[in-house]
């Protein structure tokens, strides 16, 4: 396995790229990793990116997967929050680790479930990314393979909702996971030029959906 990760690497400041990384060796590298969460795998057919994401990368992350989780809450929804679990599947040789991700339509599937098999079972309805510093890999078109209806991007200064087409993602105003929801109604509280504390953001988040909500 060592001579094999030492082929052809490729250096970027957070991350680094290997070609010609076998399905059986990625799988390895999962198990490795499973106690460092702080370093995320991408596997495209062959080529593995390992990032290591940064400090403002992992707070974008919690913040928009606390405003996920208050809004199912507000909006009487039941969900299976899942953070940055591995979704792959060897027949795809496809995989990758969602920064947060969600059942939500499909919780009743995976209630109780302690491993959920992606063969067997539905993809998370729901995937964040935070691309502040964008992956080397078309993770959306990995998105895509494996069948996962709406991803939430935000890029360090905008959000974007997108969800599954027959050609491909689409971005849209209104959440179909969690509708009537739109972009704008989170946007405002992901600001990268934000104040307040998460607690406090929080708060007011609440406050606007009950006021949306009534």
């Amino acid at each position: 396995m060592t001579s094999t990760l030492l082929r052809q690497p490729s250096f970027k400041s957070d991350r680094v790229i290997l070609e010609n990384i076998s399905w059986h060796t990625y799988q390895a590298l999962l198990a490795d990793f499973e106690r460092s969460p702080a370093i995320r795998l991408t596997y495209d057919r062959g080529t593995l990116e390992i990032r290591m994401p940064l400090d403002v990368h992992e707070s974008y992350k919690k913040l928009i997967g606390r405003l996920i989780e208050a809004a199912t809450e507000e909006l009487g929804l039941e969900v299976r929050s899942l953070g940055s679990r591995t979704c792959h599947r060897e027949d795809l040789t496809n995989g990758l680790e969602p920064d947060q991700c969600y059942y939500i339509e499909n919780e009743p599937m995976v209630r109780g479930i302690e491993q959920i098999d992606l063969n067997q079972l539905p993809p998370p309805d729901l995937a964040v990314e935070i691309d502040i510093t964008s992956s080397s890999l078309d993770r959306f078109e990995i998105y895509k393979n494996l069948g996962v209806p709406e991803i939430w991007r935000f890029d360090g200064e905008h959000l974007t909702i997108s969800v599954l087409t027959d050609t491909g993602y689409c971005v849209v105003a209104q959440s179909s996971a969690l509708a009537p929801l739109t972009t704008e109604d989170f946007s405002a509280f992901v600001s990268p030029s934000q104040t307040v504390g998460e607690n406090g953001l929080l708060r007011l988040f609440r406050a606007s959906l009950k006021a949306k909500l009534d």
